[in-house]
Order: structure tokens, then sequence, then C-alpha cells
């Protein structure tokens, strides 16, 4: 009862210390050049005027906008009428005033106008509700004209609000799916009801807790969402080593007592290395130096360590409390098959043919990850515009698309930064020159410091968009403004943030791969006491990370099976995922690893040979393993159904990695790679022993 009630107890405090502290939350920075900008605009005291777009044409073809009443007429309506709300515009501009050309398409028959909304900040947002109400009412009483809404604001918040709708769409189809299949793993009620409490009881102390590192660390609602999903895969994952290993050793006949002490050593010593690999794994993410990944490493690493004290403390204790009660309330059909805690037949069969034969099945499964791979190679990185993470029903997200197509680069513009390094540095004449070089949609002025919002060649992400980018950056901001004395500037915005984050991540990448594979080998090989087996553990990680890679670039990239997954072809892979993958799933892959290495030196340190070592310790573990992947597949593959071009690609990504790793290669590359090793297995620090007397046809073993 003591850890029952400590784990409350715990789990309390954590939830209530984040409300109780009231911590202010930390701002993300942005990587890069993108960041110097971002630094200097969170240093101004006054408020940055954001801007919109609002795009006139004619809904049927017309005559150019110079002789068009009805377009220039909801021009005049719609000018009028923002003029006429209180307060809320900083600075508008009309293809119909003098000096506006740049506001008129290059066929004529369309106008931009542009609005910078007025502060202060904590007026933003109804200012921007009464811009948006003015254009709909204007669009109304014209509706022979199209007058559609883009920019800063309008696009952020669409973004925002489809991530918060997508995120919480999956966290409600994920947890129904989980309890279906725990039903069908276990049949009892009870049994089910503990891995669930465990799993709620861990998501909602890590919840807690973020809150307090989020003062730190910034967080944002995505972070949140793959914390929760994680801290439900990892917390059912302990859940089913602990209750299937509890359960076998009770049915070869064992008290309740002598069952947890025995699962207790052996589960309870594999949760905590399982444990302990995944923190480290998901710890070499903060060597990519970005905010969003330093806040999903804190939120992760929260949520695995509670879920293995949890898996450690409260799991034992609460069977302990049950007893034979916790098969209780069993599901008719389902609780009579599970009551047996025999060896998977399938995976029993496998594995006996691969010892047999461990060179050639071992063989064809590696080649069989290797094809799988090797579209990988043509992997391109990209980050997803607007356009891509949203539908084009979206009224904002068609706006974009449409005020792309007459005036390129508008509906995200790059922001130019410039700062005074000596006062008065701005107010030079040479200046306002030096800017209207780079063609601005418009340009503001705040303290001491000027943005100019250049557009650029495509808005978004993309190689024309980044391109376009580079020039502005290598060539036409250095000859418009590398002259002026006493003033700096950087290149900001939403194309240069994707571009600077993706380069980040690209640079810092092998840091954070090698950091993973070093730590992944000392722990392996410190635990198994065996370099041989850490190698060989990675090695069968990376084959499954390459076949995942491969399936993600020939389905997103090449546009395989885009139809059937309701997407269009994208061109690239978005540029965080990859690395994002290989942390989270080089981590979560070797739980079932560890379990089933354990298993099968358990075999072997009772004396079995290492081909019965295998065989039996495959068949007893595979069906725990297999219950885990589903479920944890069925947690991933829910972002399938979302609207985000990144969330099916990492729907996809994560779910056939889990797939191929549960299937391939624990089934036949693993029991192949150690049937070969032979007896260079090795022998762990505390290994199971087993007596002859105590030896009993479930195969299960008396820890000494």
């Amino acid at each position: 009862m003591t850890a029952i009630i400590g784990w409350f107890a715990l789990v309390i405090v954590s939830v209530l210390v984040g409300t109780v502290l009231g911590l202010d939350s930390a701002q993300s920075t942005d990587p890069g050049e993108s960041g110097r900008a971002d630094r200097v605009l969170d240093a101004q005291t006054s408020y940055v005027p954001l801007q919109e777009n609002v795009l006139v044409q004619p809904l049927e073809d017309g005559a150019r906008l110079a002789v068009n009443p009805r377009v220039r007429g909801a021009i005049k309506d719609l000018t009028a009428g923002l003029r006429q709300v209180p307060g809320a515009v900083a600075q508008l501009r009309s293809p119909l005033e003098p000096h506006s050309a740049d506001l008129i398409s290059e066929d004529g028959r369309s106008g931009l106008v542009n609005i910078q909304i007025a502060g202060p900040s904590e007026q933003f947002r109804d200012h921007r509700a009464a811009i948006e109400s003015t254009v709909k009412e204007v669009a109304a009483r014209h509706p022979d004209v199209r007058l559609a809404q883009a920019g800063d604001a309008s696009l952020s918040a669409a973004v925002n609000d489809g991530i918060k709708d997508d995120m919480k769409w999956a966290e409600f189809l994920s947890l129904p799916l989980t309890v279906v299949i725990l039903l069908v793993v276990f049949g009892s009620l009870i049994a089910v009801g503990i891995p669930l409490l465990l799993a709620i009881t861990t998501v909602l102390g890590a919840f807690g807790l973020l809150q307090v590192v989020a003062h730190w660390v910034p967080v944002n609602s995505a972070t949140s969402s793959v914390v929760l999903l994680i801290g439900i895969a990892v917390s059912i994952d302990y859940s089913l080593f602990y209750l299937r290993r509890e359960r076998e050793e009770r049915m070869a006949g064992r008290s309740v007592t002598e069952a947890l002490k025995i699962t207790s050593r052996t589960s309870g010593h594999v949760v905590l290395v399982s444990g302990l690999t995944v923190m480290l794994c998901l710890s070499g993410l903060l060597f990519t130096g970005l905010d969003n990944f330093q806040g999903l490493t804190a939120g992760a690493v929260l949520v695995v360590g509670l879920a293995m004290i949890g898996s450690v403390t409260v799991l034992p204790a609460l069977l302990a409390l049950l007893g034979h009660r916790v098969d209780k309330a069993r599901i008719p059909w389902l609780g009579r098959r599970r009551t047996a805690a025999g060896e998977s037949r399938f995976w029993t069969a496998v594995a006996r043919a691969v010892v047999r034969r461990p060179r050639l099945w071992g063989g064809l499964a590696a080649l069989a990850l290797v094809v799988l791979t090797l579209p990988a190679f043509q992997m391109r990185l990209q980050d997803a515009a607007v356009t891509d993470s949203l539908s084009r029903e979206v009224p904002v997200v068609d706006a974009a698309i449409r005020m792309q197509e007459a005036f390129p680069g508008s509906p995200l513009p790059a922001w130019v930064v410039m700062w005074e390094k000596r006062p008065g540095a701005l107010d030079a004449p040479r200046v306002l020159q030096a800017v209207k070089e780079l063609h601005p949609i418009s340009t503001v002025r705040v303290d001491r410091i000027m943005v100019a919002r250049v557009p650029l060649a495509d808005f978004g992400t993309g190689e024309v968009a980044n391109r376009s980018l580079e020039e502005l950056r290598a060539v036409k901001a250095p000859a418009a403004l590398g002259s002026l004395q006493g003033v700096d500037y950087a290149v900001s915005g939403k194309t240069a943030f994707a571009y600077d984050f993706t380069k980040q991540i690209t640079e810092r990448s092998p840091l954070v791969i090698g950091f993973v594979l070093a730590f992944a080998l000392v722990l392996l090989a410190v635990s198994f006491r065996s370099l041989a087996v850490a190698l060989v553990s990675i090695l069968l990680n990376l084959l499954s990370l390459g076949a995942a890679y491969g399936v993600l670039t020939w389905v997103f990239q090449d546009g395989h099976l885009s139809a059937a997954l309701g997407f269009t072809p994208y061109g690239g892979v978005i540029g965080w995922l990859p690395l994002f993958m290989f942390a989270i799933l080089f981590g979560l892959s070797m739980d079932y690893h560890i379990f089933i290495l354990s298993r099968i030196r358990e075999r072997q340190a009772a004396g079995a040979s290492v081909r019965q070592a295998v065989v039996t310790g495959i068949g007893a573990s595979s069906g725990v393993v297999t219950s885990a992947a589903v479920i944890m597949t069925a947690a991933f593959s829910v972002f399938l159904a979302l609207s985000a071009i990144e969330y099916k690609m990492m729907g996809v990504g994560l779910s056939v990695a889990i797939l191929i790793d549960a299937t391939l290669v624990r089934g036949v590359l693993l029991p192949a790679a150690i049937t070969l090793l032979g007896d260079r297995l090795g022998s762990a620090g505390k290994v199971p022993v087993v007596s002859p007397e105590e030896k009993n046809g479930s195969g299960a073993v008396c820890v000494k």
C-alpha cells in the first residue's frame, strides 16, 4: 500500500505544482539568421505591426483593374471601411493610390490591399477580428468580386488551429484503439485496467511537471501530443512485460509473491535498462540546439522516466494487492483463450526454422531491409508550406494560393529586419532609398528598428522559395544595405525560419546520431556484458530505421500510394522528421530488443544450448512484443487520418518502423544473429539461474 499511496501522491503533486507555482512559459527563438532577427524584434518595447493582404479580383474574367468599375468600387469600399475601424489599422496601401504599381498584378486584373494591423499587443486580437469582419462585410456587398484575405496573422492562426484540431482527433482515437487491443491481449477487464491506470497517471504526472519545465524550455502543443502518445506507448509496453511474466509464473504454479519476485528481477530489470536507453536516446535531440526539440526532449524524458518508476513500484504493488483477482471480469472467448501463458506457436516455428539455417534466413531478411532502404539514399529534406499542412478548403489557404498566383511571394514575404548600431543611423536619407531597392510590399519603423517585407519568388518552403531567399540574403540585401553606416540587418520570416531550421538539423545530425549510437553501445555492452551483442543490436536497429526511411521516401517523395493515403506527392520529406524518428525509434525499439534478448539469456543461463534458448526465448516473448507493437502501431497510424502532411509522414514512418522491428527484425534477424554469435552471447551480472527441480513445462525460471 505504501508504494500505491506514494505513486498517487507523486502524480497529484506533479499535477498541482505547475498550477500552484504559476510560472511564466519560456518563448522559443528561431535558429540561424532568422533567430538573430527574432531576438532583435523581441528586444523592442514597442509593438511591431503584423501584415495582412486582401486580394481583390473579379470572380469572372473581366477588364484590367484600371478600367474595371466593379473591382475598383470594391477596393474603394474596402479601404473606406478599414479606415473607419477605430485604431485597428496602422498603415494601409491600396492599388488605386499613386506609386502603387507593385499592388497591381502583371496582367492588370488583380489588386492587393496591404494592411498593417495596429497594436498594442494586447489589443491585436480585437483589431484583427475587426479587420476580418470588415473584409467579410465588404465582400458580401460585392458578390461579383473576390476579396480573399491572407497574411502573417491569418495564416499562422489557421496553422495553429489545424494542429490543435488534428492533435485532439489523434488523442481521441488512440485511447479507444488501445483499449480494444488490450482486451484482445488479456481478455480481462481488470488486467486491462492496470496498464491503462499506469498510462493515464504517468501522462498526467508528466504534463504537470512539464508545466514547470516550460518555464525554462519552450513547449508547444505538438510537444504535448507527442508526449501523450509516447507516454501511453511506453507505459503499456512496460505493463505488458510485467503482466505477462507475472501471469506466466503464476500459471507455472508459483504463489503471487514468488511470481512477483521473479518478475521484478527479470522484467523489472528489463524495464529499467530499456527506460534508461530510451531516455538517453531521446536526450540526443538536445544536440540540435533547437528550442522545439529541447521541449520535446524534456517532455519525453519526463514521461518515460515516470513510466519506468511506476512500472517498478506501483505496478508490482497493484499486482500484489489484486493477486489472482487480476484475471477476473473476463471477456467471453477472449478471457478463456488468454488464460494460457504458453509460447507463440507461430513465432516458435519461425525461430526454429531460422536457427536451423541462420545464414540463409538472416541473409534474406537483411537483403529485404536493404532493398527497402534504397529509396532513402535519394531523400530530399524540405519543410512543409502552409498549403501543404492545410487543405485548400480552408479559406485563408485558398486565399494564399490565389494571392501567390497573382502576386508571387506576397502571402508570406521575407522580413528584412534592420537595426541601429548607433543612434540615428536609420534616419539617414540613404536608408529609405536603399530599402526601396529591395522592392518591399511595406515598411514599418519602430523604435530603433525598421522592417521591410520583401516578396520572394514563392511563399512557404520549397526549392523556388529557398533559392529566392538565398539570393535575397547573399546578393540583394548586401547590395542594397551593405554600405549603410551604423545599420545592421538580418532576413527572417516563415521561409527563412524553415530554411534555417532544416539547415541546422542537417548540420547537427552527426552529433545527435553519434551521441545516440555511442551511449546505446555502452549501455547495451554493460547490460549484457558482450560487445558483440551490443554491436549487433545497434546494427539491427539501423537496418529497421533505414527501411522505414526508404518506405517514407518511396511513399511521400516519389508519390506511391498517395491516392490511397489521401495526399498529393510532396517531392521531399519534412526536414525534422528523419532525425526525430531516429531518436524516438532507436529508443523505443530497444524495449523489444532488450526484452527478447533477456528471455533468451535466461534460457541459456538455465542450461539450454544457444539454439534452444533462441527458440524458447523468442516463443515466450514474441506474444508480448507483438501485442505491444500492435498497440504502438495503432497509436501512430492515427496520424494518417490527420490533415497535415507532416503528421501523415510521421504516421507512416513510425508505424512502418515499429512493424518491421517487431516482425522481420526481432522474429528473423535477431534469432539468426544470436545463433551465429553462439557462446559470444556472454553472461550478465545477475543471471536468472534455474535448478533442475525448479524447471517446469512453461520454461519459467526462478531467480536466485
